[in-house]
This record gives C-alpha cells, sequence and structure tokens, in this order.
C-alpha cells in the first residue's frame, strides 16, 4: 500500500508535467493505453483464461463510469495545486458509506454518519467556496471523488467472484476505448518532450493500480488505510521542491479533518465486519476468539 501511494503520487506529477503541452484527456488516454501495455505481462502469467468473465457487461459499465472519473481527476490535477486536489480525491470514503447505503444496502450508525458530516465540514475547510479565490475545478475534484466512490464500491461486487489480477487487466484494457473519445476532441500529437511523461504516466498508474490490489488482497483495509495517506505526503513535497506550489494552512487543516474521519470509518468497517463474522459462531454457543 506504501508503494501504490508512492507510485500514484509521482504519478501526479507526471500528469503535470505532461499537462504543459497537453490536454487532460489525451493525458488520460496515454495513461490508459501505455497502462494498458504495462498490465499485459499478466496475460504471460495467467493465460488467456484470466479475461474470461460472466459479467463482461458490468465491466464496461464500471470502466465508463471510472473514466468519468478520471478524467475529473486529472482535470483537478491540472487546474488545482496538488496537494489540494490531492487532499479532494481523500473524500471518496465519505461517498462510499453513502453509496454503500443506497447501493449495498449497508447498514451505517450514527458514529459513521458522524464521520462522514465530519468529513464533509473538512472539504468545506478546502474548497471555502465563499473565498475570493474559489476555483471551480474544486468542484471537479469532487465530482471526480464522488464518482472514485461508485467504482471502489463496483470493485467491492466484483471481488467477490473475480481475482485482483482480472480486475486490474481487464479495467486497463476497457479503459483504452473507453477514454478515446474524449480524447479525440482535444487531438494534438505529443511533442517529443512529453512522450516520456505521458509512458511514465501510464507505467506509474497501472503499477500503483497493482500494488493497491494486492494489498487489499494481503490485509484488511482499514490497516492499510493510513498508508494511502503517504500520497499527500509524496505530493506536497514534490510539488513544492518542483512548481514552488506551497501548501496553505485551510488545505492542511481540511485534509486532516478528511483523513480523520475516512479513518475512523474504515475503522468502524472494520469493526462491524468482524462482528458480522462473529455472529453465527456466538449464536452455536462457541467461544469468541
Amino acid at each position: 500500500m506504501a508503494a501504490s501511494a508512492t507510485l500514484f503520487g509521482l504519478m501526479a506529477i507526471a500528469i503535470r508535467y505532461a499537462s504543459r503541452q497537453q490536454h487532460p484527456f489525451e493525458i488520460g488516454f496515454f495513461r490508459c493505453l501505455f497502462g494498458a501495455l504495462f498490465a499485459l505481462p499478466l496475460l504471460r502469467v495467467h493465460g488467456l483464461e484470466i479475461l474470461r468473465t460472466r459479467r463482461l457487461g458490468f465491466y464496461v459499465v464500471r470502466c465508463a463510469v471510472g473514466i468519468v472519473s478520471m478524467m475529473c481527476g486529472f482535470w483537478a490535477l491540472v487546474h488545482l495545486p496538488l496537494a489540494q486536489a490531492v487532499a479532494l480525491s481523500y473524500s471518496t470514503p465519505l461517498f462510499i458509506t453513502i453509496g454503500a447505503v443506497l447501493v449495498l444496502g449497508e447498514v451505517v450508525r450514527m458514529r459513521r454518519w458522524s464521520a462522514v458530516i465530519a468529513g464533509f465540514i473538512g472539504v468545506l475547510v478546502i474548497v471555502r467556496p465563499t473565498a475570493h479565490d474559489f476555483s471551480s475545478a474544486t468542484l471537479v475534484a469532487l465530482l471526480a471523488a464522488a464518482i472514485s466512490g461508485m467504482v471502489t464500491i463496483s470493485i467491492k461486487y466484483l471481488s467477490r467472484t473475480d481475482p485482483p489480477d482480472r480486475i486490474v487487466l481487464l479495467t486497463t484494457l476497457l479503459w483504452v476505448p473507453l477514454s478515446l473519445p474524449p480524447a479525440l476532441t482535444v487531438w494534438k500529437w505529443p511533442t517529443p518532450e512529453v512522450w516520456p511523461w505521458l509512458v511514465l504516466s501510464g507505467a506509474l498508474g497501472t503499477g500503483g493500480h497493482y500494488c493497491w490490489t494486492r494489498a487489499l488482497k494481503m490485509a484488511e483495509a482499514s490497516a492499510l488505510a493510513p498508508l494511502s495517506y503517504l500520497q499527500f505526503i509524496v505530493v506536497g513535497f514534490l510539488a513544492w521542491a518542483l512548481f514552488g506550489e506551497l501548501i496553505d494552512s485551510y488545505t492542511l487543516l481540511g485534509a486532516a479533518i478528511v483523513i480523520s474521519a475516512s479513518l475512523y470509518i474504515a475503522r468502524r468497517e472494520a469493526q462491524v465486519a468482524r462482528q458480522q463474522l462473529a455472529e453465527p459462531v456466538v449464536a452455536k454457543g462457541e467461544p469468541q476468539v
């Protein structure tokens, strides 16, 4: 998870460099194209069998929604201070909690709802809608986080039957044709100096995605969640060192609130899951372990 957070942070830097000449939609397409190429070795490991699924239609819908989230997220990375864009992306667990109630029918009690409310207060601190320097790009970043929540819920659904490598490979392959139409609306061939950043964004994105799915398979999400926020530190430092961007006090305060709320939600979800697993044992009169 630490490697995943670092790779995604470095991908944000590559996107910022590429954006000096390319539109975010084009960067999104090339990230998907080169990301798919870097995911192809999974075919050598598993063979064509890894591509077989009974939920191809669901994959297509999920990937189409994911492309919208990706394009919005890339737009935010290009038009906002990097640390602020990443901090707003951490509101995704807040939307996941809401989506889990509406879509998966999960029961969320007052503690988690309180954390969700606190998290959105943190979002307001970061966005500052009444400030004179308010940017509509922050709304795009929030839209990306909300849609990302939908994508995460779909991954939870797919992971019940499909292995992580299949999810990674099919997702990266489907992203390529789905990301091409928006890129064509603003198409401009990259210059030689931009190509390395486009290739790097694909490699870093696929590497981060692969490490993320592997981490979730090896340990509980609640235990891994603190490490995922390493991305904020990586991006904040590199944005300062490379672009001279400073993290303002509102972004720091808001990010602290959002991260704290998200960590609490992850912890409560883990506790509830363990309680649900223990219930059948208690019902049988067996001792809890």
